[in-house]
């Protein structure tokens, strides 16, 4: 390839990339901005803590609902076009949300935007598939997730600074303008859906997921992307706030700037990873090898966490979750172990494992805390053996992740030079 047909290559690329990421980073602002909200739902709409506890899991059940038929429609009708579909309808939710006055017109409006935002990272994901060799898959799904520790990053200190000015409810068209303007970047920039060997979308394969979800590769990943995977996300959107004030006795003020942090450690984690994916591949590390070597970082420094109890503040949780970053190799590797005209459901089946992990995660160390402590249990101890329970469990993903260990991506070395 001459240099001006290189540079012509990459900017392609990069222009795919940044149409996606766009989009992506809207996502992850409206799954995590919730949390932000709460005081102004509860001020002007007078909402219990149940209430905002069901608005915010109302996101994630839309989403997550969505799954299955997403990927069945990637591998049929292709991303570009199932992603500006789904889009339009969170351009919507947003709109209604705006406009909504009483607690079920919200509850519904954000389950709509779930809905609508489901795609915004299995389309890229699969699109990469289609297009780029494995080693900028990789790159790629790196960034991607680094957007989304932006969009979680906007999600405090940013909106927290533009609600004196607009308000929650002006937040929401604002957030409906821009993913408007991000359905026309992705219309624009984003090549026609490319063919996957050969095969239109519309006539590509799109039976059950049977053969996805028996496939020795998912299978052998499916335990670390529900307990390990989940587990990341759970911490990250939940329990290492609560770690913070009730185990190590931060101040909240204090508590959501170790927050800040770890999503700031997180992102620059997902930059290094982009970086670095390429050139490790061509060194012979794909994704089921650093997995391998990398895992037992994050349960070694996982039982230290829980270990110091409340000596274990918000560094300490920083460096887990950055170690648990070997773990979000997982989901491209499933990608890969499948040919392209069904890579959509194998992508979305395995998105689907994880958000179940992320609901499971959540909501059993809270009733497993509550449990130990109305047996008497102190309010600490009660924190340190929930969490242990989980780190046990994540062990037991990686074991069974070594002793299945006879499969490995579709990856040669010619799509690794490419």
């Amino acid at each position: 390839m001459s240099a001006p047909d290189a540079r012509l290559a990459w900017r392609m690329v990069a222009q795919i990339f940044l149409s996606f990421a766009f989009a992506y980073f809207f996502s992850a602002l409206l799954r995590a901005v919730t949390a932000t909200l709460a005081p102004a739902f509860s001020a002007e709409l007078g909402l219990g803590a149940g209430d905002l506890g069901l608005l915010a899991g109302a996101y994630f059940f839309g989403f997550a609902a969505m799954q299955l038929p997403l990927g069945s429609a990637l591998d049929r009708y292709g991303p570009k076009r199932v992603l500006v579909t789904f889009m339009t309808v969170a351009v919507l939710a947003c709109a209604a949300f705006a406009m909504a006055r009483g607690f079920a017109a919200l509850l519904l409006a954000r389950m709509l935007i779930g809905v609508g935002v489901a795609a915004c990272l299995m389309a890229p994901l699969t699109s990469f598939r289609h297009r780029f060799s494995p080693a900028l898959q990789l790159r790629a799904n790196s960034w991607m997730l680094m957007t989304g520790s932006l969009g979680m990053l906007a999600s405090t200190v940013p909106v927290q600074a533009l609600l004196p000015l607009i308000g929650w409810r002006g937040l929401f068209w604002l957030l409906a303008a821009l993913l408007a303007l991000a359905i026309a970047g992705i219309v624009l920039l984003v090549p026609r859906d490319a063919p996957a060997h050969g095969v239109a979308p519309q006539a590509a394969p799109h039976g059950g997921y049977r053969e996805i979800f028996g496939h020795p590769m998912f299978l052998r990943l499916l335990p670390m992307g529900f307990f390990h995977y989940g587990g990341l996300v759970a911490m990250q959107s939940l329990w290492a706030g609560p770690w913070l004030t009730e185990v190590a006795g931060h101040a909240p003020h204090d508590a959501a700037r170790g927050l800040f942090l770890i999503n700031l450690s997180m992102l620059f984690a997902f930059l290094s990873w982009g970086l670095c994916m390429p050139r490790l591949m061509r060194r012979g590390w794909d994704a089921l090898r650093l997995i391998r070597v990398g895992v037992p970082l994050s349960l070694v420094t996982l039982a230290a966490v829980v270990a110091l109890g409340e000596r274990s503040a918000a560094p300490a949780w920083a460096l887990w979750c950055v170690s648990c970053t070997f773990v979000t190799l997982a989901q491209p590797a499933v990608g890969q172990a499948f040919d392209r005209t069904r890579a959509g459901r194998a992508l979305s089946a395995y998105n689907l494992v994880i958000f179940a992990g992320v609901f499971c995660v959540q909501w059993g160390i809270g009733l497993l805390i509550d449990a130990l402590q109305a047996w008497g249990w102190a309010r600490v101890p009660s924190f340190q053996a929930a969490f242990a329970v989980f780190a046990v469990a994540c062990a037991a993903s990686y074991l069974w992740f070594l002793r299945h260990g006879t499969v490995s991506p579709r990856c040669t070395r010619a799509d690794v030079a490419s």
